[in-house]
């Protein structure tokens, strides 16, 4: 006799074939029967799990997950991986009163890693994706009443090779799960099955696309009003008739006036509501009227072709799967909220999804909180070429499927197909669903080859990886080795692309800058496995507490951020890494983030208090780097003012020295300058006459709060 957790869904569903805009949206979210086999049905359910969440928060626990460490010299060596074979099966049931409706869709926002369905026992279809929605016609499959439905997820290597599957150096356990949104659709015919909203700003419109399923070529049209999102005032409404047949659908496209529309800015999230009514359905499209290029002549990002200077972060969702203080957090929703409100505090308005998409209410925090996304396709080999197998086709095929997710978030304003990977397949996948795209977004293509003169360049630039491998200290020390002279940006195309094919070019594209450091800590304050020999080359990092280390880690990576963000050599910097792992027991990680309390969202105070003011809007950088000075020696000082915004910034720069928390001396000086400009302004000072270790801190007020750039003065 099979056994089962008993869990009812039951809602009354009727058919809406003739029923006036009867779209009724069906969630399935919450706890479900779970089970593991090694792939045929189970025979019982004996634990309970979240959907959506991940298997290893299955109640009774389904397995018992052992991850052999990694070669810890070896920076890409490969893991052990935890999940490697079997089929996990979630089950539940939902009541539905009639099953006639024209249309009755299942949605699974994303799963990993291939997914199954059944239906009253009946196989409904599958999906071999990991990244992107599932779309399942479940009408032929039921009946009225009381509707048994079954999602099957595998595990990584079970994948075939043609299907991207999430591959990251850094992870190990790889953990399977229904990870986002679970609902079924009940509609009438003309059914809208994909809406686009494509923004023209310069001329104040708005192009509207629209899938339309209908059995009959006319005698249908499509009512339209728009809506603010806040006020729910019309600003919009009529009718349209332009609609012509398509693939396997008939296609809407027109545009409605949006003359004295709010624009959406990080600074302004306004949103409006595209309400689409066909007579049998109808369906709600948020977007932002907004426009997003580089520009590539100046090398700049143009938002709502205005100069925006772009400063942010890093989230890797799929690391953070992995992290113990995990839980069931990713899909709280007001945890969620909290993090890019956090994010926001520290002066970021942007962050790169890496390597790996989080639940789908993240993007919709985005749009409604003011915070832009660089969206990364998982997608991570490195100097290996993707398998031989996956063509561009297959990854075209997902990134098709990923856009048409993604494309009303007004939040999203990068495609990025991929990481710090190196093969010509990547840019023929971009290039083939570049232009589904009616908004035109730029694309990123990693290491590979920028895909078109439009799109922007990754650069990794760092620079401390130079003493992973414990070389010495140059006698003139470190400060002045990487930061006394200007660079461009490396680590990026043009070093990576060009070694591959053996060619030397320097590509024309903007430059973004969405990784730097290589001095991460654990949140414990101890080292990675990166950052092991860099601590205890500089800076005798076996003999520091916890504390002493987390104090260097906030300092250099302020100091990081002014250099990158003073000499204006990319459009934006882009700080990693906002949310990750902390691995600090074997199997060690690589990298981490800056928590002390991740349930809370407790910064590290350190990291809080210098790398936050070097990411302020006005910002400022002290150029100097001598390892030592004499005493009584008097010195040029060119403090760097960082204008981010378009408004000019007139106020006092304060130039002081300290010792122990006291000002021994202090200068200061007035500065005018222009919106979007870097000032150079120059101090002479006369330094302490008695040896000993000094901090010399330029110091303004921007918008009521300190903004200061510190150096450490060693006087011997």
């Amino acid at each position: 006799m099979e056994k089962y957790i008993l869990i009812i869904f039951s809602v009354a569903l009727f058919a809406c074939g003739t029923a006036s805009n009867d779209r009724q949206v069906i969630n399935l979210n919450g706890e479900w029967q779970v089970a593991k086999t090694d792939g045929e049905l189970p025979s019982e359910y004996l634990s309970i799990a979240p959907v959506p969440g991940l298997v290893d928060l299955a109640a009774p626990a389904l397995d018992t997950i052992v991850v052999e460490p990694v070669d810890a010299a070896n920076t890409h060596s490969r893991p052990s991986y935890g999940y490697k074979d079997g089929w996990y099966w979630h089950r539940r049931t939902f009541e539905i009163a009639d099953a006639s409706a024209d249309v009755v869709r299942l949605k699974i926002f994303k799963a990993k890693y291939h997914t199954k369905v059944y239906v009253n026992g009946q196989f409904a279809g599958e999906n071999y994706y990991c990244f992107t929605p599932s779309y399942f016609d479940l009408k032929p499959f039921l009946k009225a009443g009381l509707n048994e439905i079954i999602i099957g997820v595998g595990c990584k290597e079970q994948l075939p090779d043609t299907i991207p599957n999430g591959g990251d150096f850094e992870k190990q356990r790889y953990i399977p799960g229904i990870y986002d949104n679970v609902e079924i659709t009940v509609s009438g015919k003309p059914f809208i099955r994909n809406v686009q909203c494509a923004p023209d700003i310069k001329n104040m419109r708005l192009r509207v696309t629209a899938e339309i399923e209908s059995d009959k070529p006319d005698g249908w049209r499509i009512n339209y009003a728009i809506t603010e999102k806040s006020t729910g005032q019309t600003v919009a409404s009529g009718k349209t008739k332009n609609i012509k047949p398509g693939d396997d659908c008939y296609i809407a496209d027109f545009e409605i006036d949006m003359t004295d529309a709010t624009l959406w800015t990080p600074e302004t999230p306004f949103l409006y509501e595209l309400n689409l009514e066909t007579g049998a359905d109808a369906k709600t499209t948020t977007f932002g009227m907004r426009s997003f290029r580089f520009d590539t002549e100046k090398k700049i990002a143009l938002l709502n072709e205005e100069p925006y200077y772009l400063r942010g972060t890093n989230v890797c969702i799929f690391r953070f799967f992995e992290d113990p203080d995990r839980a069931s957090l990713p899909w709280d929703a007001s945890w969620s909220r909290k993090l890019h409100e956090r994010f926001k505090d520290m002066h970021w308005e942007m962050a790169r999804y890496c390597i790996g998409f989080p639940p789908e209410q993240w993007y919709d925090i985005c749009d409604s909180i003011g915070f832009m996304i660089q969206d990364e396709f998982p997608v991570w080999v490195s100097y290996d070429k993707l398998p031989e197998n996956m063509q561009p086709k297959h990854l075209a095929e997902e990134y098709r499927r990923w856009m048409r997710e993604r494309w009303n978030h007004p939040s999203v304003v990068i495609w990025d197909g991929q990481n710090e990977s190196v093969d010509d397949k990547l840019a023929v996948a971009i290039n083939s669903v570049r232009r589904l795209d009616l908004s035109d977004r730029p694309w990123e293509n990693g290491w590979s080859a920028p895909a078109a003169a439009t799109d922007v360049c990754e650069s990794h630039p760092y620079l401390f990886s130079s003493y992973m491998g414990g070389r010495k200290e140059p006698p003139g020390g470190y400060r002045k080795e990487l930061f006394d002279t200007i660079r461009r940006p490396d680590n990026s195309a043009s070093e990576h692309y060009g070694r591959r094919h053996n060619i030397a070019e320097n590509y024309p594209n903007p430059l973004l800058i969405n990784e730097y450091g290589w001095i991460w800590l654990n949140r414990n304050g101890t080292t990675t496995t990166l950052t092991d020999k860099v601590y205890e080359t500089l800076w005798n990092g076996d003999k520091l507490t916890p504390e002493e280390r987390l104090h260097i880690y906030g300092r250099h990576l302020a100091m990081l951020t002014e250099y990158w963000r003073a000499h204006r050599l990319a459009a934006g910097v882009l700080h990693f890494c906002g949310l990750a792992y902390s691995r600090p027991e074997p199997p060690r990680g690589q990298t981490s983030d800056h928590w002390i309390d991740i349930k809370n969202l407790t910064f590290e105070p350190n990291f809080y208090k210098y790398v936050k003011s070097s990411f302020a809007p006005v910002g400022l950088m002290i150029d100097l780097w001598e390892k030592s000075y004499s005493p009584s020696a008097n010195v040029k000082v060119d403090v760097f003012v960082i204008n981010d915004l378009k408004a000019p910034y007139n106020q006092d720069i304060t130039l002081s020295i300290e010792k122990d928390g006291k000002v021994l001396s202090e200068t200061k000086q007035s500065v005018e300058i222009k919106g979007y400009e870097v000032k150079v302004v120059g101090f002479d000072v006369k330094l302490p006459s008695e040896p000993g270790d000094y901090i010399m801190k330029a110091e303004i007020i921007e918008t009521g709060e300190k903004v200061a750039s510190l150096r450490d003065i060693f006087i011997k």
